[in-house]
């Protein structure tokens, strides 16, 4: 959608927002600010479909709600290709971040990796599949807290091509990560960043 007129005003650039479905989403958005969050955009219906609202955490990154008048939608299988993959907060304190999200969702811990001088990157999940890894951002890293969204991929090195002769960028990647996965941050024509992500036995 194009970016509304307030957004722009705020200087808001070009961005992805996931949202997360919760049943309930006047009751989601109080118990954001109970525990610390803010609500950015109140909750309003979209006729036939449900309602949605947008909040930040307590560290500023913002993520939509979601309610369904329908099914909920979503799926307990891994992401399809073409699917949204991983889901990946960079923050200013990942701990204070987690006590907020597993509170706000009941997410669960999965593994934590130590990066070295690069802090814990502490991954998250709700059930069988993982969802996702929150850190510390670098301080060489300009952006405030945010969500950055992988796509599966058939092949990263294929998909890094692709992207550049779309008018896209490459920010970091491809890189090898922990099980031998493919990844690589982008950015597409209008500056929204997203990332890719390809398995091992792809």
């Amino acid at each position: 959608m194009q970016l509304p007129p307030e957004l722009v005003e705020q200087k808001v650039p070009p961005h992805w927002i996931s949202y997360v479905y919760t049943p309930d989403v006047d009751a989601s958005c109080a118990k954001a600010e109970e525990l610390g969050g803010q609500v950015m955009h109140p909750t309003t219906d979209i006729p036939t479909v449900g309602k949605f609202a947008v909040i930040a955490d307590p560290q500023g990154a913002v993520i939509a709600l979601f309610s369904a008048i329908g099914d909920a939608p979503g799926s307990e299988e891994p992401a399809a290709k073409g699917e949204f993959s991983w889901h990946e907060l960079a923050t200013t304190d990942y701990e204070a971040a987690w006590k907020f999200y597993s509170g706000m969702f009941s997410w669960q811990k999965a593994d934590a990796m130590d990066m070295g001088e690069a802090g814990i990157y502490q991954m998250y999940g709700r059930g069988a599949h993982p969802l996702g890894g929150m850190y510390n951002k670098p301080a060489e890293m300009p952006a405030p807290p945010h969500w950055l969204y992988y796509l599966r991929v058939d092949d990263v090195n294929a998909a890094v091509e692709r992207i550049k002769n779309l008018g896209g960028q490459i920010l970091n990647g491809p890189m090898e990560v922990p099980g031998g996965d493919l990844v690589a941050q982008c950015m597409d024509p209008q500056g929204a960043a997203f990332a890719i992500h390809s398995t091992a036995g792809a």
